[in-house]
């Protein structure tokens, strides 16, 4: 039987362009499922990328745990000086990073095709 996890949140990964990689995230992001997000954003967020894209557009519930991960993520970006941009266009995306003031930290855009634009 599959963990948990494994059935709330996914993570599928794209690579449209040279050096850059697009996150596609759907389920739910919350305390058990977070990790989901956290381990693919450790792993492509490296000095030779070009940018990062996490496409939440699949995300049914950002819980804190989910958004911990998207500040982690973004923190670990800057150090390395690689743009990071966020895809959120529903409800259950915005609102929690609108309410959390994080609509300041991030880069939100409206698609990925606007986001990978930006590189």
């Amino acid at each position: 039987m599959p963990e948990p996890a494994a059935t709330l949140a996914s993570v599928r990964v794209d690579r449209p362009a040279d050096g850059v990689v697009v996150l596609h995230v759907s389920g739910e992001l919350d305390t058990s499922s977070a990790d989901e997000l956290t381990r693919p954003l450790t792993e492509h967020l490296v000095e030779n990328v070009r940018g990062v894209v996490v496409d939440l557009g699949g995300v049914r519930f950002l819980g804190s745990a989910g958004l911990e991960s998207l500040v982690v993520g973004s923190q670990r970006a800057s150090g390395l000086g690689v743009p990071l941009v966020l895809v959120a266009t529903s409800r259950a995306t915005q609102r929690p990073i609108e309410a959390t003031g994080l609509s300041s930290v991030f880069t939100v855009v409206g698609s990925v095709e606007e986001a990978l634009s930006r590189f």
